[in-house]
């Protein structure tokens, strides 16, 4: 008997964290919960669900614990938390999360602002979250996703150098993955290449995922240029929902429906079943009435013949 293959990437579903916190109204939690379900259905394989942070700072994640334990239902479905502190991982990881991501910022100016931590400050938190995993919950990865790698509209450039040392000190650290984000939305694909080339010399197999954002349209060009170097996991959003409320003008994720188009047009295998994956656009517009959503794929239709009903 053989065995099925595994699918060449990995899309993360961040709709339901990096999304939800990012748009002003707070989706119901039943309505989050049916959200997750239809994107589990669909076959998304990793989910960021919850963003582990004090409620008054973010209301549209005081429910996280729950929504962990409620994800936390679907088999074959890795439920992501995001932690920026040892408070927040502590929370998580007895909610059940199975996998933690940190952001770390390359850009101090973003850093302050969207943790109150300098960079290196943000190191020390991690070794502190590291100890904690280490101790209670050894079998859970730890990833960081990047911040700014990639320019900073508060800081401007934000020099590879300083990006590539972060990212070995993370390494040295023993953080399992490490990935990029373009939180602001000012990469481009032979920027993408180039810095990913590097991360690779740097880290090797530790390189993690392409979390890059479509403020200027080239969200999947900046993600085909990060497959291309050897880069097989990719965040993205259902709907483009979300940003970075702590980067001004740092909107749009990649739309999850597009991303997924893109590569399997491509011959290249996601897992993940486009009909359903579309469908599960319905629950979130239950839930965020009236919240604008994108995506090129919804919006024309899977081309005549494509598989599946």
């Amino acid at each position: 008997m053989t065995r099925p293959h595994m699918p060449e990437v990995l899309i993360s579903e961040v709709g339901p964290r990096d999304g939800l916190q990012s748009v002003k109204a707070t989706m119901p939690t039943a309505d989050k919960l049916q959200w997750i379900d239809a994107l589990a259905a669909a076959g998304l394989r990793e989910i960021e669900v919850a963003s582990f942070v004090p409620a008054q700072l973010l209301p549209q994640m005081a429910d996280a614990a729950q929504v962990v334990q409620h994800a936390l239902r679907h088999h074959g479905v890795r439920v992501m938390a995001l932690v920026p502190n040892l408070r927040g991982a502590h929370a998580a990881l007895a909610a059940g999360a199975q996998k933690l991501t940190l952001p770390v910022s390359a850009s101090p100016a973003h850093s302050l602002a969207n943790v109150r931590k300098t960079p290196e400050a943000m190191l020390e938190e991690v070794r502190a979250v590291l100890r904690l995993r280490d101790d209670i919950a050894p079998d859970v990865p730890v990833e960081v996703g990047m911040s700014t790698a990639f320019g900073c509209t508060l800081q401007g450039v934000v020099p590879e150098a300083d990006v590539l040392r972060l990212a070995l000190q993370l390494a040295q650290a023993g953080v399992d993955e490490i990935g990029l984000s373009d939180t602001t939305g000012m990469a481009n694909p032979a920027q993408v290449s180039r810095l990913f080339k590097a991360l690779f010399n740097e880290i090797g197999a530790l390189t993690g995922a392409a979390h890059m954002h479509n403020t200027r349209g080239l969200g999947l060009a900046n993600c085909l240029a990060a497959y291309q170097v050897g880069v097989r996991t990719f965040d993205s959003s259902l709907g483009g929902l979300g940003g970075c409320p702590y980067a001004p003008g740092a909107s749009g994720n990649v739309v999850t429906e597009d991303l997924v188009f893109m590569f399997e047009a491509m011959g290249v295998t996601t897992g993940i079943d486009l009909h359903r994956l579309m469908a599960a656009r319905v629950p979130l517009q239950t839930g965020l009435p009236g919240e604008p959503l994108y995506g090129m794929t919804p919006e024309a239709g899977l081309p005549k013949g494509w598989p599946g009903p």
